[in-house]
Parts: structure tokens; sequence; C-alpha cells
């Protein structure tokens, strides 16, 4: 595979470096002990998923709609990614990815449930990652 040109390049960086800042500020707010806002947490989670997904997608040259839908962010992935099909639990942040964001829209995110959200993006951003590290791509650092 030819290295894409640069300015696709600096976009999957851009959205994986927004999805970084999600996944930091819901592990940050998970440190916050009974203040934490959990529905937050969730919600950053998702989207630290959905960007980072999104950032492979532009890679693969792939448009994809205006959506949070998991399911179908993973679908587009898996035409061209054999690793999709192992983020399967990534379609149940799409959930947090409205409903924590308007009081009435769904029910509250417990502790658990927050925690478990922020692992699940954790494992999608490792993942797409490492595809694109086998894809001669590289990113900012971890750290």
């Amino acid at each position: 595979m030819t290295a894409p040109p640069e300015r696709i390049l600096q976009k999957v960086r851009q959205w994986a470096a927004y999805g970084d800042e999600d996944l930091a500020l819901a592990q940050h707010a998970l440190r916050m002990g009974e203040q934490s806002p959990h529905r937050l947490v969730a919600y950053h989670a998702q989207q630290c998923a959905e960007k980072y997904l999104k950032a492979y997608l532009v890679h693969r040259g792939v448009d994809f709609p205006f959506t949070h839908n998991m399911s179908l962010l993973l679908e587009l992935c898996a035409k061209s990614a054999v690793w999709a099909e192992v983020l399967e639990d990534a379609e149940s942040l799409t959930r947090y990815a409205i409903t924590t964001r308007y009081p009435g829209e769904g029910p509250d995110v417990s502790p658990e449930k927050a925690r478990a959200a922020v692992e699940i993006a954790a494992r999608v951003r490792e993942t797409v990652r490492e595809a694109f590290v086998k894809e001669g791509i590289t990113l900012k650092a971890d750290g």
C-alpha cells in the first residue's frame, strides 16, 4: 500500500488527536471518585471510539455519513479491516452519543458502565493505532 497524501495523513492525525482528548478527559473524570460525572465519562468514551473509527475510514478514503452509530462505522471499517470484528462490543457505546447529553433521554450511567465504556474506547483506540502502525502511519506518541 502506498502512503496516503500528506493532507489525508493530517486529517487522520486530527481525528486521532481529538479522540485522544476525549479519552483523556473520560479517564480523568473517572478519577474524580464520587464526584465523577459518569454520563459525561461514557459520552467522551463513545466520542473517542467514534473518532478513531472515523480516522481509519479517512485513511482508507471511505466516505461516511454524519453518524454516531458505532455499528455502521464498524461495518464500514470491516470492509478493509479484519480487526473490526473483534470490536463488536463497541456497538454498545452508541447509546451514549445522544442519551447522555440531554435530560430525560436515557437511564443514568452507573460507575461500572462508565468504566466499561472507557475500557472499550481504550481498546478501540489501541486496535486502530496498531492497524495504523502496520500500515506505516505514525500518530502522536502516547503519553
